[in-house]
């Protein structure tokens, strides 16, 4: 049985590795894309869905991919939305940032934090659709510190001086956030990335410390 065939077969399993499989081909046998594309939009396993999704992403046409995700980001499954977000940076013509800047604001943390890292990854595009503002309370408000450490991460990637207080701010947070956001300094300078670094460098945790010898070293 190809791939094809399994795209249509009763175990969700199979729908979902058929998926997967077509999208790391490259392009795509006549038909599939139509037939993946029912499944993103209909399937009722989330597995099936996202695997689909990221098959149509990768190999489909510009106009069906975005589409497909569109919903993708709007499905009611927080797997679904996630995925959405981790595949927007790879998105022919550009993700829409909107969108992407969006989920921040997401029920789900898991959603929230692929979203982050979207937007790290999005560049200018994000810069200028507001993406800053958004990892700026992303980073002082969200409970979740994984999603903390996500924005932090993404507003050091995007450079933009918006988000140096938040950086700054994050240097106070629990261990792993204040790692990032040590590292989150690399783009910046001035007496407060100094004296930032200077701090780090005394800090209880040694891999806060290591990050900020890297940087003035």
């Amino acid at each position: 049985m190809g791939d094809l065939d399994e795209l249509r077969s009763d175990d969700a399993v199979k729908r979902a590795a058929a998926a997967v499989t077509l999208g790391l081909s490259g392009s795509l046998p006549r038909g599939a894309a139509a037939v993946l594309d029912g499944l993103a939009r209909d399937d009722g396993d989330p597995r099936v869905r996202a695997g689909a999704l990221g098959a149509l992403v990768r190999a489909a046409g510009a106009r069906r991919a975005r589409a497909a995700w569109r919903r993708s980001a709007g499905d009611r499954d927080p797997a679904l939305r996630r995925r959405a977000a981790e595949l927007a940076p790879t998105l022919r013509g550009g993700a829409p940032v909107g969108t992407v800047v969006t989920l921040l604001g997401d029920e789900d943390p898991g959603v929230v934090e692929a979203a982050a890292w979207a937007l790290g990854e999005l560049g200018e595009p994000a810069r200028a659709r507001g993406a800053v503002p958004a990892l700026v309370r992303a980073c002082g408000e969200h409970p979740d510190p994984l999603v903390r450490e996500a924005a932090v991460a993404a507003l050091g990637a995007l450079g933009d001086r918006r988000g140096l207080d938040a950086i700054l701010a994050a240097c106070e947070d629990r261990p792993a956030v204040r790692r990032r956001a040590v590292l989150a300094l690399a783009p910046f300078e001035g007496r407060q990335v100094r004296a930032a670094l200077e701090r780090a460098k005394a800090d209880p945790d040694w891999q806060v410390r290591q990050a900020a010898e890297d940087l003035t070293t």
